[in-house]
């Protein structure tokens, strides 16, 4: 069974009488059975205090009034579980207030964390990104750069060797030149490309 409309929060004056209300806790075991009198009156028990404590704790009052309907809706679908043994009406629709408003800051605290989460990892990897692109474009010039300066045995058993995958004695055969001579140039090469990049760096 739906909830009835609730109306909004009321100004704080309760139009029952105290001597006139009927016991709390019977209201809330007439409300689990259904009564729909019973929960109007119970909210209009209650609306102002549940109000009060979750503005407290949320702060803003439209949040605050959202948590009261929330905690009513609860109070509907849940006034069977109330167990007089362990507190009072008011004590348990109360704590319900309570409990509600805190998750609302929690959630909203949650969400909060996660968009500034988010935007501080796409954020990173954006930069990650580009700085990774630039270095990247950096190391191929002083790459180049570098090349630039060995002799063209050099450079062209290097390049062989190390940009197209071939073997020593491949390069030898390539190049048409013997292979200690091309482990020769090979080593002289790699250590002044080595000098140079480290220089460039």
């Amino acid at each position: 069974m739906p909830p009835p409309r609730l109306s909004a929060v009321p100004d704080g004056n309760d139009p029952s009488s105290p001597a006139g209300r009927p016991a709390e806790e019977d209201l809330l075991r007439r409300t689990s059975l259904g009564e729909t009198e019973a929960f109007e009156e119970l909210y209009r028990l209650f609306a102002s205090r549940v109000y009060g404590i979750a503005r407290r704790v949320v702060r803003d009052p439209a949040q605050a009034e959202e948590v009261a309907q929330e905690v009513f809706l609860e109070v509907w679908r849940r006034a069977g579980r109330f167990d007089a043994a362990r507190g009072s009406a008011a004590s348990w629709v109360l704590a319900l207030a309570h409990s509600r408003a805190v998750d609302r800051v929690r959630s909203a605290q949650a969400a909060a964390d996660r968009e500034l989460g988010f935007g501080r990892s796409t954020l990173e990897r954006d930069v990650d990104t580009v700085a990774e692109t630039v270095e990247n474009r950096w190391e191929r010039r002083a790459v180049r750069r570098c090349l630039g300066t060995l002799t063209e045995l050099q450079r062209q058993s290097v390049t062989l060797a190390y940009y197209s995958g071939y073997t020593y004695p491949q390069v030898a055969q390539l190049l048409q030149t013997p292979l200690p001579t091309i482990k020769t140039r090979m080593r002289d090469g790699l250590i002044r490309l080595r000098d140079c990049l480290a220089v460039t760096r």
